[in-house]
């Protein structure tokens, strides 16, 4: 099996992702999206991983933490405790993380890797040679943020998915739309 990165996010007009250690907005359908793409899988025996930072990490309200139905990876070069939640394991560099997916025990144990954040982390995913998707929901709206999205190759090739709605959405009055982005260099 070829190790895939999927990146997820979304961002607004400015390509903000976060304020204060939390979302600027709340759009409930947009989470509810978040967590059936990272979660759903094909083989009902397996569970994805989302792959995250230590601010990611720290960003998830204790009644969440570890996303369930997934196998959490959480990635800091500082280490992070993880103890004692089930499904959730700490690394220090991408290189550990791609050894334990590529040798490790979970080799047989997930379908898909999605990068969930932050920005440090999805940068040195979409430089990586695993780099396969962006799923960018843009979100038609300016929010004051103090986190943002990396600056996005302009060599990526914008695509569909069957899962993802193409239309235009609407939640709270605000409007956003679900991208897909491809990057035609994976696996070569």
């Amino acid at each position: 099996m070829v190790v895939k990165f999927d990146l997820i996010a979304a961002a607004c007009e400015n390509m903000g992702i976060g304020k204060n250690k939390d979302l600027p907005w709340r759009l409930k359908s947009e989470m509810a999206f978040f967590t059936r793409m990272t979660s759903e899988t094909v083989d009902k025996n397996k569970k994805n991983v989302v792959l995250m930072g230590r601010r990611t990490w720290d960003c998830i309200p204790p009644k969440f933490k570890p996303l369930t139905g997934r196998i959490n990876f959480v990635m800091s070069r500082a280490g992070v405790d993880v103890e004692g939640n089930k499904d959730c394991y700490s690394f220090g560099s991408l290189e550990e993380v791609m050894d334990k997916l590529e040798n490790g025990e979970f080799k047989e144990q997930y379908e898909n890797v999605w990068v969930i954040g932050g920005s440090n982390i999805y940068e040195e995913t979409m430089k990586s040679k695993y780099f396969h998707r962006l799923y960018l929901t843009k979100i038609m709206k300016h929010f004051d943020c103090d986190t943002f999205f990396p600056k996005i190759n302009d060599g990526l090739v914008k695509v569909s998915d069957p899962r993802v709605p193409e239309d235009l959405q609407e939640e709270n009055g605000i409007q956003f739309v679900y991208n897909i982005y491809e990057n035609p260099n994976f696996n070569k």
